[in-house]
């Protein structure tokens, strides 16, 4: 061997005895410790010195099943490389080959994939509980990795995770979450975190894309976007959700760029160090211009970057449960 190479060797993690969940279902079930733990053990993967190489053995021989009926790119390429640096084997499963095409359910696939071996199924699906539902039906452990409007556990701690990165805290911060809130399950995850761990959440938008019961949640509801962003030190954008939408809820694209667009004019109301966030994919000149996408203050590659080491927490985490179980896939015993 090369006396050069050397062996990745494992972070310095913090205690994670405290952790007892079995699944990851959503932000709302979670305590602000769980939160924080979940948070702590991303940094220290980060922190790891083997850097972006395989930097951990703890899923070795386990199977992790990316089982998405939606399509996307970050969450699921996240998750596939989380689990590749934990050691674990990981399968892509595509609903547009599938049986489903031939009237298969949701519960037969996953029990179908499940009795092949798999340890834990990461569920993206568009209909709100997919995941809890899964989660009662099957031995893996199950990660909600989106449904419906409901919410997306992962993206919410790791836009969590980079405010904290830069802003060294989360309580008493201002964040301004703009946008297409009625359609986010992104906005969701986010404000049961954020209000966990003490942050102020301000939500702005077309009062047409606000639910009205949005305020029991914690937050303060805004629809003047000059007003929202002042003295803000987070600004969270979020996509207009087109596909989602039933109806038109406001008049043109057009006009939500003029309103509730985003761009350097309008960024100066808010803290000189605000930082600017997007769940992506970014609709350049829409809610956001180039030269506020590109700039400075924004964090949107970064937040890519360290939703790899939520996805790798969050199924450490997971996995140090069913091993403290001895849980096993009991489909293939």
């Amino acid at each position: 061997m090369n006396e050069t190479m050397q062996l990745p060797t494992e972070p310095n993690l913090p205690d994670v005895s405290s952790w007892n969940q079995e699944h990851l279902l959503g932000l709302e079930s979670l305590s602000a410790d769980e939160i924080r733990l979940i948070l702590d053990t991303a940094k220290a993967f980060k922190e790891s010195e083997s850097g972006w190489r395989k930097i951990s053995t703890a899923l070795a021989g386990k199977t992790v099943i990316n089982l998405f009926f939606e399509n996307s790119t970050r969450t699921r390429t996240s998750f596939e490389i989380a689990a590749k640096r934990l050691s674990a084997d990981v399968v892509n499963f595509s609903s547009s080959t599938s049986s489903l095409k031939k009237g298969e359910t949701i519960l037969d696939t996953a029990r179908v994939i499940e009795a092949m071996g798999s340890d834990f199924i990461v569920c993206r699906h568009m209909c709100p509980g997919s995941s809890a539902y899964l989660s009662n039906q099957v031995h893996s452990a199950v990660l909600n990795a989106g449904d419906g409007a409901h919410e997306h556990p992962t993206q919410g701690l790791l836009d969590i995770f980079t405010m904290r990165e830069h802003k060294k805290r989360i309580e008493g911060l201002k964040v301004v979450i703009l946008g297409d809130i009625l359609h986010s399950r992104v906005a969701r995850s986010n404000i049961w975190g954020l209000t966990k761990l003490g942050a102020r959440v301000v939500v702005c938008g077309p009062k047409t894309l606000i639910p009205d019961t949005l305020h029991r949640l914690g937050v303060e509801v805004r629809y003047d976007l000059d007003e929202a962003i002042q003295g803000a030190d987070v600004i969270n954008l979020l996509r207009i959700q087109l596909e989602r939408q039933q109806k038109n809820l406001f008049p043109s694209i057009r006009e939500y760029r003029i309103m509730y667009g985003v761009n350097q004019a309008r960024l100066n109301q808010a803290k000189s160090d605000v930082l600017i966030m997007h769940p992506g994919p970014v609709n350049r000149g829409v809610e956001i211009s180039n030269d506020v996408a590109d700039g400075p203050n924004s964090v949107i590659t970064k937040q890519v970057t360290n939703g790899v080491m939520i996805r790798m927490a969050a199924l450490y985490l997971l996995n140090t449960v069913r091993e403290r179980m001895g849980k096993t896939n009991r489909m293939c015993d």
